[in-house]
């Protein structure tokens, strides 16, 4: 079972989030603040992030930038910053993807499904060749 973090400071989001991503079999765990996220990827296995830009404590960007300090997990920023220089930024800062709010939830399903397999196939090769 994948287990995919959560983290935005909208409840409602977060809430949808997970009712979205049960539903396709993975297991959600949440955050409403940067730091909360950094703490809970310290603590457990991780194999993808959903992340908000925009939240109290510590945004998105910092939160992602300590993150790429130590993991590689594929992360997708969820955000209601649209504008092609938020996404240039995200993306050069250590976003594997970015899907602007509102968003599609069949859209994102997808989106999620594609880290996931790209991870996968990624760390399924780096075993094959003994790294």
């Amino acid at each position: 079972m994948y287990h995919i973090l959560v983290c935005d400071d909208e409840r409602d989001i977060v809430s949808a989030l997970e009712i979205y991503l049960k539903a396709e079999g993975y297991k959600i765990l949440k955050a409403y603040t940067g730091k909360e996220a950094l703490a809970i990827m310290k603590q457990e296995e991780i194999h993808l992030v959903l992340m908000d830009i925009m939240m109290p404590e510590m945004d998105g960007i910092h939160a992602m930038t300590e993150l790429r300090k130590y993991s590689n997990v594929p992360i997708i920023l969820l955000t209601a910053k649209g504008e092609d220089t938020d996404k240039v930024l995200g993306l050069n800062v250590g976003a594997d993807d970015y899907i602007t709010k509102p968003f599609n939830p069949v859209e994102l399903q997808a989106r999620v499904k594609s880290q996931i397999r790209r991870d996968c196939r990624f760390n399924c090769v780096l075993l094959k060749i003994g790294m």
